[in-house]
């Protein structure tokens, strides 16, 4: 398909994370575009502010007759939307040309010179890094990133066509529909397990993955990955590492050994070691393609992060509310540590809200474990997303196996009562679910 032939982009399903970037990336060209999600957020009145067309309501006769030319418009979907939406159908049923997003992102990335960054965790993080020091670099590039950026608050990086830096999500094996010509993986965990059946499965499509790499010398693995590559790593034998990391005001300060050199005086803002990881990867792919070590170092320095990714909501001597995305014990476990890190002498309370029954199940024992680290932890129930319950997998059954005291099953009207009760000097809400709709009027309760 080329994509210059299509004159409309319609969107079903349009508020999601990836699906809103692909659709300011469309607008951003000319094209018109419009789309149909279930409620409006606040990513969906961002579009609408662009002069994008959304409504809220099943029915094809809300659909702009702009976007009923089969000749000249495409037709984005995203997995979640079920099989008997209407409007869906219609394009279907009517012969229009119509993708999954990762289709339309992989037409993208075979046009252009692609980065594409893989990893059951770290993803967005990695993307973003990578997308902001390119930017800084002044690189002819968009980046395609699964959060909103502190830096550009926005999902999409802007800055010319020939480079795109993509997130390569092993949901739905979605990275094998990619082109990417440099990549890296930066986590092999399980999970997706609903759809891969088992570890082994889904590391086998990582392998997979990596062999769509024309240059096998552009594939950038964390060290101790089962994948051949330029490894990378903290403080450890590898071809890229960073070494020397001191702590100063908060900040990393660090070095890192190239296979050519040694960069001093590099500083990085986002706490925990999983994120100096990322940012090492994300440097990495960068050096390696030739961009400027001074523009790089600048580029680091002046990252300030992805809206819940550890994101500070409240900073002060006396408390810290502090939000993040995690969803997986791995997530969780890094959290722990980068929270440990910076406050090592203060308790820290936790809001967990479980994302997804199957993945509860799948790894119960491990969520327990991470959670049992905390000095406090609250539980929601499991948020469902696409699924629907399966028995006997409920908070109430999670909860029983963390083995911390200070343990509780509370609903989202109880956390600001729960806070108040516990009265730690460190609050943290993780969670993939709508959790993140409650952390600003926690923060309003809060400081009010």
């Amino acid at each position: 398909m080329n994509l210059e032939n299509i004159h409309s982009v319609y969107f079903v399903g349009i508020g999601g994370i990836g699906m809103s970037a692909l659709a300011r990336y469309f607008h951003s060209l000319g094209k018109k575009v419009a789309g149909y999600d279930k409620t409006p957020t606040a990513i969906t009145k961002s579009l609408e502010s662009l002069g994008v067309e959304i409504h809220f309501e099943d029915n094809l006769d809300l659909i702009n007759n702009n976007f009923k030319d089969v000749n000249k418009t495409l037709v984005v979907y995203t997995p979640a939307i079920p099989n008997s939406h209407r409007e869906l159908n219609y394009f279907l049923d009517n012969q229009f040309k119509v993708q999954k997003r990762a289709e339309t992102l992989g037409l993208i990335t075979k046009n252009s010179f692609c980065f594409a960054v893989a990893g059951t965790h770290g993803k967005t993080t990695t993307s973003s890094i990578l997308g902001h020091l390119l930017k800084v670099c002044n690189a002819n590039m968009t980046a395609f990133l699964g959060g909103i950026t502190e830096n550009y608050k926005s999902n999409l990086i802007l800055n010319g066509s020939d480079i795109s830096v993509v997130e390569a999500d092993e949901f739905d094996r979605s990275f094998m529909k990619l082109y990417p010509d440099v990549a890296c993986v930066t986590s092999m965990d399980a999970d997706h397990l609903d759809i891969y059946g088992d570890g082994d499965t889904l590391e086998q499509t990582f392998k997979d993955f990596a062999e769509k790499l024309p240059n096998k010398n552009k594939l950038f693995v964390k060290k101790g990955l089962p994948l051949q590559g330029v490894t990378y790593g903290v403080n450890e034998g590898a071809d890229y590492v960073v070494r020397n990391v001191q702590i100063k005001n908060g900040s990393y300060h660090f070095s890192i050994k190239t296979p050519k050199e040694i960069v001093d005086d590099l500083v990085f803002h986002l706490p925990g070691e999983h994120n100096l990881s990322n940012a090492l990867v994300a440097f990495a792919m960068a050096y390696d393609n030739g961009f400027d070590v001074s523009d790089l170092r600048i580029g680091l320095d002046s990252f300030k992060g992805v809206e819940r990714r550890f994101t500070y909501q409240i900073k002060t001597d006396d408390f810290v509310f502090i939000d993040d995305y995690a969803h997986h014990p791995t997530e969780i476990d890094a959290v722990h540590q980068a929270v440990r890190e910076m406050y090592p002498k203060k308790e820290v309370m936790v809001v967990f809200q479980p994302h997804l029954f199957t993945r509860t199940q799948d790894f119960a024992e491990d969520f327990a474990k991470s959670l049992s680290r905390f000095d406090a932890v609250r539980l929601l129930d499991i948020y469902p997303a696409r699924e629907l319950p399966i028995e006997g997998v409920t908070s109430n059954w999670l909860l029983e196996m963390i083995t911390n005291d200070n343990k509780k099953l509370i609903k989202k009207s109880e956390i600001i009562t729960e806070i108040k009760a516990v009265n730690m000097p460190v609050f943290l809400t993780i969670g993939a679910g709508d959790i993140g709709a409650e952390v600003s009027v926690i923060k309003k309760e809060l400081t009010n």
